[in-house]
């Protein structure tokens, strides 16, 4: 009996809640003194500095982890409207990392740390426990199988055939004749944001984003 090769590609995913956040801040503050603005900056950093130690647990929370920046110092000479160079301005900047398991404690922790002079919050990025990740994985991995047998199954039916054997199984773009999407690149799955990072200021939101988990599977089936 004559088989007939079927070559689909499977796809899945689904949304998780975050379970973590990472906040990025700076201290930022310039002016017309060097060791004045190197000063203040750090006298901010030490404020922003001091209520992450005060919340700091690496096994409970609410703050789980931490970085700081060395201080960052840099001069420009500005121009005014009639192409007059003004005197130097000078700037110093130390970042902050800061990883939280509480989004309770992260709201009032930017709202604490936001009145602190030259204090900016850049981004949040919401994420999931590694525990978290490697189970929704195995879970769209294995949705996107059954998607590329569902497929296979349909063409086979549409031409006269029954049943479907599996002969290839693989990430995305391993296969020889499925070429990866020039968007995508070979990656059988990808974790991603539902909504773009959060900026700072008045758009500023401390609602989690619910994160995508997707997997993509070539597969190769002979239909008889």
């Amino acid at each position: 009996m004559s088989e007939t090769v079927i070559t689909v590609q499977g796809r899945f995913s689904a949304y998780y809640p975050p379970e973590r956040a990472s906040l990025f801040l700076i201290a930022h503050l310039e002016g017309p003194n060097r060791d004045v603005v190197f000063s203040e900056t750090n006298e901010s950093a030490d404020l922003v500095r001091g209520r992450i130690t005060g919340a700091h647990d690496s096994h409970t929370g609410p703050i789980t982890w931490f970085s700081s920046d060395n201080v960052q110092i840099w001069s420009e000479k500005p121009w005014n409207q009639n192409g007059v160079q003004l005197e130097p301005v000078h700037h110093a900047q130390i970042g902050f990392t800061v990883k939280f398991n509480d989004f309770v404690h992260l709201a009032r922790f930017v709202e604490d740390v936001v009145p602190i002079p030259g204090v900016t919050v850049k981004n949040i990025e919401w994420a999931l426990t590694d525990t978290s990740r490697l189970g929704a994985l195995a879970e769209v991995r294995s949705r996107a199988v059954k998607d590329a047998v569902s497929k296979a199954s349909v063409y086979a039916q549409s031409i006269g055939l029954g049943t479907v054997r599996a002969v290839a199984l693989a990430d995305e773009g391993m296969l020889s004749d499925l070429s990866p999407r020039s968007s995508r690149g070979a990656s059988a799955s990808g974790m991603r944001l539902a909504g773009a990072a959060e900026q700072a200021g008045p758009e500023l939101s401390l609602k989690p984003e619910d994160i995508e988990i997707e997997a993509v599977v070539d597969a190769r089936f002979l239909a008889t």
